[in-house]
């Protein structure tokens, strides 16, 4: 029952018969206005409800193209499979091979874990919905799938400009690498990076906790993303706006910038090599990370500069940008490095070997 007061405040505020009210919320077009926000959210609290979050929310995502869904199911299900198999694979040449436990292939690790996390984070829910008509994501997971994906893209843009700044000091300043890039230095810019991410979820997703969504749950998208989260709130999200414009700066601004500085000096001392063996050399050294920051940055960058109406792109870029990157990464390092290639052979050999002398 609701308390009196409550009671006198909505029949002061003449919102008319509770009935009335509940019809209007069952009308998917309906949006409270100014004047009709304070009778709702009232509404809402005598009607017990959660006038901030839901208890679940609509996943969209490509149910406006159904008969889509079940093709992506199954290209999602194997680019899964590649991704894990991939990125699995090199944290595990890192560790028992010795010859890969160089800054690089440190970085290449961080990497590798990132894109782990991102599709864990995304992937399976995404899996669950494409498969069957339930749509729908529970409140804390949708949350959890905001704070986690918000920090793994933030710590992903800072890591690929520090990878950038890892080649620049590797072929301009090659006598040097060893004691500029030591270990302690290497942790210190991978937990720098971490750290920015972290900080950045935190506080965008958290402004985004804060926001009045009136018991609207239906995103238009296939995971729940802060800019997304934001689109449902009915009260002012000027704060949330401005917040996530300054929390662009470091990692869509200042990451892409370092890393274009940092080719652009490396691009400089390789043209100045005398020999045309050092520069073929020295491009192929850079041409994987090269690839992997233009796979990253293009699309998240055309994403975002997508103009509001433009749904259906948006989210195809963004599938790409989720799915298809973390897949890629490994196999663009796998394919064209020839330190990852020999120490597959080195621990395929030696298996080899194993077999053969256990048959004798």
């Amino acid at each position: 029952m609701a308390a009196p007061c409550l009671l006198n405040v909505w029949k002061a505020g003449d919102c008319g018969g509770k009935e009335q009210w509940s019809r209007k919320r069952q009308s998917e077009a309906f949006t409270p206005t100014d004047s009709s926000l304070t009778c709702y959210v009232m509404w809402v609290a005598m009607e017990g409800q959660n006038v901030s979050f839901p208890n679940t929310f609509v996943l969209l995502g490509f149910s406006d193209l159904p008969w889509l869904e079940m093709p992506l199911f199954a290209v999602l299900l194997v680019s899964f499979i590649f991704t894990v198999i991939g990125n699995s694979s090199i944290l595990f040449l890192s560790l028992v091979d010795p010859r890969l436990r160089t800054p690089m292939y440190f970085f290449l690790d961080n990497l590798s874990v990132l894109d782990l996390c991102v599709t864990y984070t995304i992937v399976p829910q995404l899996l669950i919905n494409l498969w069957g008509p339930e749509k729908t994501i529970a409140s804390w997971s949708c949350m959890a799938q905001a704070y986690l994906y918000q920090w793994m893209g933030g710590t992903e843009c800072a890591l690929l400009a520090v990878m950038a700044l890892d080649r620049y000091v590797a072929i301009c300043f090659p006598l040097q690498y060893v004691l500029i890039m030591h270990l302690w230095a290497c942790v210190w810019l991978a937990t720098v990076c971490w750290a920015l991410g972290l900080a950045n979820s935190l506080i965008q997703t958290t402004l985004t906790l804060y926001l009045t969504l009136c018991a609207k749950n239906t995103l238009d998208h296939f995971f729940c993303e802060v800019p997304a989260l934001i689109k449902l709130a009915c009260g002012d999200t000027t704060m949330n706006d401005l917040s996530l414009a300054l929390g662009a700066i470091p990692f869509a601004i200042v990451s892409p910038l370092t890393v274009l500085t940092s080719y652009t000096f490396i691009a400089r001392a390789v043209l100045k090599l005398p020999s045309a063996k050092g520069r073929r050399k020295a491009f192929s050294t850079c041409s994987s990370h090269l690839l992997v920051v233009t796979i990253f940055f293009g699309p998240a960058m055309y994403t975002y500069l997508q103009p509001p109406g433009n749904n259906t792109q948006s989210k195809f870029l963004s599938f790409f940008y989720c799915v298809f990157t973390p897949m890629l990464n490994p196999l663009i390092y796998t394919l064209r490095n020839k330190d990852v290639k020999e120490a597959w052979r080195r621990i395929l050999s030696s298996q080899g070997r194993r077999k053969s002398l256990k048959a004798r």
